[in-house]
């Protein structure tokens, strides 16, 4: 299959997805998606947040068997674990790949030191999360991200599809209008499972050592790296 996009008719594609349905346009994007890549070309790299499970939802509604992959750091929450098995519990058509990276954090340490994370959490990123999706990324052209304008700043021009420079390809992010109220009410009214963190006041889980609470009016992403200045793991920067 033919690369779905060129950059010629991007707007005319990006135009065509209609914002008013229930779904904010989520679900025509990713009726667009499956039907213009073949399955062997897409993914969807989830950190099984409260996004993630609105648009694990919805993706399963249009390609039952997507591919899905979990960048699994070895050092994620095990609430975080949990909600994965209960995702693969009530969607077990669902591709789940657990993508660990080639340094184990035994490994990590023996190269880098102990606790890189404090020390070097860019280098720490680099490794247990933005070198394993490249690898996975190789053989595709698209990838479907769940990201909001809402979520913070750097996000606030995010469009339906995205020219990542960083992976060479296609970044197609369906949530993109929605609120973080809206998220919640998709996941009450459809029941489904949610990371129990969020209930602590975690509205951004990633890793353990670098994941903490927020006030409840804070920034949704002020948990994350707190006191460091840095708020994106590097999946989603340049």
């Amino acid at each position: 299959m033919t690369r779905a996009v060129t950059y010629e008719n991007w707007n005319q594609i990006s135009d065509s997805f209609q914002t008013e349905d229930e779904t904010k346009g989520a679900r025509a994007v990713l009726e667009w998606a499956y039907q213009n890549y073949s399955e062997d070309k897409i993914v969807y790299a989830s950190s099984f947040g409260a996004e993630a499970i609105v648009l694990i939802d919805l993706i399963q509604q249009v390609k039952p068997d997507a591919h899905i992959v979990f960048l699994d750091t070895g050092l994620h929450f095990p609430e975080t674990y949990d909600v994965i098995d209960k995702i693969e519990a009530r969607f077990p058509s669902l591709r789940i790949e657990r993508k660990q990276p080639v340094l184990n954090l035994d490994e990590q340490r023996e190269q880098y030191g102990s606790a890189l994370w404090k020390k070097d959490p860019n280098l720490c990123c680099q490794i247990r999360k933005v070198i394993p999706l490249r690898e996975t990324l190789t053989t595709k052209e698209a990838w479907i991200s769940g990201l909001r304008r809402e979520q913070s700043p750097t996000r606030k021009d995010t469009q339906f599809l995205n020219k990542d420079e960083k992976f060479e390809n296609i970044k197609i992010c369906p949530l993109i209008h929605w609120t973080w109220d809206e998220v919640w009410a998709y996941i009450r009214e459809k029941d489904l499972p949610y990371n129990q963190l969020h209930d602590q006041n975690y509205p951004s889980i990633g890793c353990f050592p670098c994941t903490q609470p927020v006030a409840a009016d804070g920034d949704s992403r002020a948990g994350r790296w707190s006191g460091s200045g840095k708020t994106e793991c590097g999946l989603h920067t340049k």
